[in-house]
């Protein structure tokens, strides 16, 4: 085995950070002059679309979702409500506790070292500046790409640009978008990381996986007895 691709939400992220998800959009809904309650709706109900990027970047579709909420925010508005999206979006993907030094372990064993991520647009135009990125050797997310997990076009391009075969990389995630079954399929060892300690983060995944992998941890603090093993 030779590389380790990672989900990103719930995985490397803080699991009881996922709490503060609906939190985090009310300044945006102040900003675009929304109720709160229609935004969380709108932006909920449109994530299957969002994370394929159907509405375009931050920006555009703030405009759309504030539209289907009735409102038709000028553009001084937006301005805000993309800085208060974006400020939103950072305070629900602190790192784990420990994970950064984990990835760096990993690196300096030689693992290489992927990420696979079901995200919308204010993951990806942040990337870069995240303490993620720099650790990160290939990082791929569904909104870029226009393809959601499982679908075998994101564990390809994965393995790919990592230039390890899928057969010689673990894949690491909380089990939610059936990921660990798309990475069975696409011939990677799955790992599930349960959360045991944070069961309210569970509720925050999309379309859960039906398939159990054969090696399941608790916490990802685990992963490194798994695979020296």
């Amino acid at each position: 085995m030779r590389a380790i691709i990672f989900d990103f939400f719930g995985t490397l992220t803080d699991p009881a950070a996922e709490a503060g998800r609906r939190a985090s959009f009310a300044a945006t809904a102040a900003a675009l002059g929304v109720p709160a309650d229609d935004f969380w709706r709108e932006m909920a109900a449109s994530f299957p679309e969002r994370i394929v990027g159907r509405y375009g970047d931050t920006r555009e579709t703030l405009r759309a979702i504030a539209k289907q909420c009735g409102a038709d925010p000028a553009e001084a508005d937006l301005d805000a409500a993309v800085v208060a999206q974006r400020a939103g979006a950072e305070l629900v993907r602190p790192p784990r506790p420990g994970v950064l030094e984990l990835l760096d372990r990993l690196r300096a064993d030689g693992f290489r070292l992927g990420l696979i991520s079901d995200c919308s647009s204010e993951l990806y135009e942040a990337w870069p500046q995240t303490p993620y990125a720099p650790r990160i050797d290939a990082a791929v997310f569904s909104w870029r790409e226009g393809c959601r997990k499982p679908d075998p076009r994101l564990y390809a391009t994965a393995s790919a640009r990592l230039g390890v075969a899928p057969a010689e990389c673990w894949y690491v995630g909380d089990g939610g978008s059936r990921e660990h079954d798309g990475a069975r399929r696409a011939g990677m060892r799955p790992v599930l990381v349960t959360n045991a300690a944070h069961p309210d983060a569970a509720a925050f995944r999309s379309d859960p996986d039906t398939y159990t992998p054969d090696v399941v941890i608790a916490d990802l603090d685990e992963l490194p007895a798994v695979i020296r093993s």
